[in-house]
């Protein structure tokens, strides 16, 4: 739980600093980026699962 409210108050702090400067927002559209970030979380547990039930 720690760790979420860290990476949400580092997101807010970069947010800020980017509105602040006038910069567009580095992060994508909310969905999209939001099935991205899932899909790069399930490739890897996939991956894990593979290697565990494969090669070794």
């Amino acid at each position: 739980m720690n760790e979420i409210l860290l990476a949400v108050f580092a997101g807010l702090i970069v947010g800020l600093f980017f509105s602040a400067i006038k910069l567009p927002l580095p992060a994508p559209p909310v969905l999209p980026g939001i099935m991205g970030i899932v899909g790069v979380y399930l490739g890897g547990v996939a991956y894990q699962s593979i290697v565990e039930r494969f090669f070794s």
